[in-house]
């Protein structure tokens, strides 16, 4: 690619043809601060942080989207500039509510912390009319303030070119604008998936997902209640970003520390859950496969995905694994097999998942996910909600030792563990069913074809002689593409893996919070998909049928997977939704 010169703050830069003003600051380490930048996502040049001065031109120009041009010269830092930048946030904050101490986002704001950097203090705003502080709490996942909002369109831009839902937008004009559902419903009443994309983009307090910490400390404090914790397996790889870890780190041993402190009557992990649905879908695969069943089958451990598909592609729940979600198994085990070993009521037990997802929080009160006669998990927390409870109670979580789950429902593999990144639950599942179908013990346990980032993944395996075509998708607007050629019949699949996040649950919706910058230079996916690779390989056992304590699970107690037991515990059924139906 042809490279151009340009001159920025008196260094001259060289960059591609086409690159921004904004790109090319980058390459010689300059950042100018943006707030609706988003690359790829919403490059709109809407909020005007990113001005600066180019020679010639007649007004300030926004980097973000400014390309640049040979022999250009560009100045970021010109007191002309500063004060633009100043009195744009100045603007912002003179229609904002600035309760920022009772703010979930306090300290990790990025409208805060530019005022910070350019100095703009309570005094420096401007008075006037303001967007009445107006909460929309209607759906189960999340809360949405208006008066947080600076109309960034993040939030728009993910739910609309990402996730291909589009079901939140800028209503009115001028003044009056908002963010807000058509027809002013809630976004409980649309058919938003409960992703939660839009409050991992958003940059102020204006989303926030709808916290539980207090209940869930409540039941600690109850002695009455025997309250078991599961932590997901991308958790591990993204909590310690709360506490200054660098992206990338495992803190799998000083959560569980944290977890006991907190007080926890028993802490587990849903990686035995997830080794437990590779045995159930593995079974129901090759069951589909050898019995002429619905295919292709598509997997169903990602709750935004199966409401977006009950949504959108309601012709296809037939397609969909009957099987729980890991965290659902895991709270049906909890309170049937685990409640039974401890000689305890089932509705004694309070079960607590920590998972990086929002939809989860949707899940749990779904129908048909309570089948000990209570609901299998009674609470549901993001990674971000721990880490607030960590420090709510106290709690250093950089000094606490490494400490290991309890058993025998802490036990999981290296297959189990992947299932946080794209493509991992496909080759977890690979290294059961083919194992299984040829009676051979894998030599090559790594599928590296339904590894990575990219949105949309193609593999065909020859297994025992069959020819065992994959699919591997993840962010919906990803998965529709690919149902959508499926249901032309211009792909021709026998297993599908669709995940509702971008990349994963290493990225789902209720993951730590990155600032702009981060998110548009940083590979967070990857960086969180490796901790998760790094465990499987460095674990002893990576089958999930060679997992002691499933197998102790079915040999005691559920049978065999498939079994009359196994279904009525951990499979579940779905509902044809209409679109704008909750």
């Amino acid at each position: 690619m042809e490279n151009i010169t340009i001159k920025i703050n008196g260094m001259e830069v060289s960059a591609p043809k086409g690159s921004t003003i904004l790109e090319a600051a980058r390459l010689a380490h300059i950042e100018i601060p943006t707030l609706c930048f988003l690359k790829d996502i919403n490059e709109i040049g809407a909020c005007r942080i990113c001005v600066v001065e180019v020679k010639g031109a007649r007004s300030l120009v926004v980097s973000c989207v400014y390309p640049i041009n040979d022999g250009m010269e560009v100045w970021t830092n010109t007191p002309k500039v500063l004060e633009s930048r100043r009195k744009t946030l100045q603007l912002l904050l003179s229609n904002h509510d600035r309760k920022c101490l009772s703010c979930v986002r306090s300290g990790n704001c990025e409208l805060q912390q530019l005022c910070k950097e350019l100095g703009v203090t309570d005094e420096g705003y401007y008075d006037g009319e303001r967007t009445p502080s107006i909460i929309d709490d209607s759906a189960v996942h999340m809360i949405r303030d208006n008066s947080k909002c600076i109309l960034c369109r993040r939030c728009s831009a993910v739910c609309e070119k990402v996730q291909g839902i589009g079901v939140i937008g800028a209503n009115m004009r001028g003044f009056a604008t908002f963010i807000g559902s058509a027809f002013d419903m809630g976004l409980g009443e649309t058919s938003c998936v409960s992703c939660g994309q839009c409050i991992a983009v958003c940059p102020t307090g204006a989303l926030q997902e709808k916290s539980q910490v207090d209940e869930v400390l409540a039941a600690i404090a109850d002695p009455d209640k025997h309250v078991i914790v599961q932590t997901a397996p991308a958790v591990r790889a993204a909590l310690g970003e709360e506490f200054g870890y660098p992206i990338g780190t495992n803190v799998q041993g000083k959560m569980a520390a944290a977890l006991r402190r907190i007080g926890f009557d028993k802490v587990f992990d849903t990686n035995f859950s997830a080794d437990l649905t590779i045995m159930e879908e593995a079974h129901e695969f090759l069951d589909r496969v050898q019995n002429g069943g619905v295919l292709p089958l598509i997997t169903s451990c990602s709750p935004g995905w199966i409401k977006y598909c009950e949504h959108y592609f309601p012709d296809m729940t037939e397609n969909l694994s009957s099987c729980k979600s890991p965290q659902q198994m895991f709270g049906a085990i909890a309170k049937s097999y685990y409640a039974e070993k401890m000689h305890l009521d089932p509705k004694d037990i309070v079960s607590v998942s920590i998972m990086p997802c929002t939809a989860k929080k949707f899940e749990i009160q779904r129908p048909d996910e309570a089948a000990n006669g209570v609901p299998d998990v009674d609470y549901s927390l993001t990674t971000r909600e721990l880490a607030r409870m960590i420090r709510k109670v106290g709690l250093k979580f950089n000094t606490l030792p490494d400490e290991e789950y309890d058993a025998p429902l802490g036990l999981g593999t290296g297959a189990a563990v992947i299932f946080g990144a794209t493509g991992g639950v496909m080759e977890a599942a690979l290294r059961t069913a083919v194992e299984t179908l040829t009676g051979e013990e894998l030599q090559n346990l790594d599928f590296t074809d339904v590894r990575g980032m990219e949105g949309i993944k193609e593999a065909t395996y020859l297994v025992a002689g069959l020819e065992v075509k994959v699919a591997i998708a993840s962010g919906l607007g990803n998965a529709k593409k690919l149902l959508e050629k499926v249901k032309s019949g211009e792909a021709d699949y026998h297993f599908i893996e669709i995940m509702g996040c971008p990349g994963g649950c290493i990225n789902g919706g209720g993951q730590p919070q990155q600032p702009g910058y981060v998110r548009n230079t940083v590979d967070i996916r990857g960086l969180r998909a490796k901790v998760l690779y790094d465990s499987d390989k460095n674990n002893p056992i990576r089958k999930s049928h060679e997992n002691p304590a499933i197998k102790e699970l079915y040999a005691t107690f559920l049978g065999e997977p498939g079994s009359q037991k196994a279904h009525h515990l951990l499979h579940t059924t779905y509902v044809k939704r209409k679109v704008n139906e909750i």
